[in-house]
């Protein structure tokens, strides 16, 4: 069964769309962007309707910000780990900790900015558990849910069988994050990331699709991990 993959910009983030026998969502990108969501959706000649599920691949603001109004929109379903429910407790306001050199200066940048974003709240359907895996099947996707601690302890990556993982801040390709494909620049342990990433790419992981940035080859993830 084939998939067809559209990219929409939601401000710093890009979330995606997966169309197999339904359509479901990768993330909910920034705050705000709704009208950014509607005009992607044109692009990609999605009907709101088609839209069946979103899966927040974790809970930071950047990733949850237009949720409640894509779900009012579309009627989809909200799925997200367990462990990043209390991001939706918190209001949101969370900076992970900075993994690299860079990391920890954007971190410092960013957390005085954070009492100034409000994200309107959502219900989540469903909560993955554990090391819960979730199929795809219901959707009309070939492919799963799978955990992947590491960015943080409830992040999410879509693994389609053909190779491509959706893996929202476990992997990261644009500046001013990085300037080259690779781990990512926060996190809440980087160890835990490497772990991930070699589940994935045990699991066939051919090509990354990360929220910040282009896809690039899982090749580059390997020589990382």
């Amino acid at each position: 069964m084939g998939v067809d993959i559209r990219s929409i910009p939601m401000g710093f983030d890009t979330i995606y769309a997966i169309r197999g026998e339904s359509v479901i969502l990768v993330d909910g990108g920034d705050p705000d962007r709704i009208e950014s969501f509607k005009k992607g959706l044109e692009r990609a000649s999605i009907a709101p309707d088609e839209i069946r599920l979103l899966i927040a691949t974790h809970g930071h603001w950047d990733h949850v910000g237009s949720i409640k109004e894509i779900k009012e929109l579309t009627g989809a379903e909200v799925l997200m780990h367990r462990e990043d429910e209390h991001f939706l407790q918190d209001g949101h306001l969370a900076q992970p900790p900075g993994l690299t050199a860079w990391g920890k200066v954007l971190t410092t940048l960013i957390k005085p900015c954070l009492p100034f974003v409000a994200i309107p709240t959502f219900d989540v359907d469903r909560f993955v558990e554990g090391d819960e895996e979730i199929s795809l099947a219901t959707y009309g996707i070939p492919g799963v849910v799978i955990h992947t601690p590491g960015h943080t302890r409830g992040s999410l990556s879509v693994l389609l069988e053909g190779g491509e993982a959706f893996v929202g801040d476990l992997a990261m390709n644009r500046m001013p994050l990085c300037y080259r494909p690779g781990m990512p620049i926060f996190g809440d342990n980087a160890d835990t990331v490497r772990q991930s990433w070699r589940k994935l790419l045990d699991r066939g992981a051919k090509v990354v699709y990360p929220a910040h940035g282009a896809p690039f080859p899982a090749e580059v993830m390997s020589r990382e991990v």
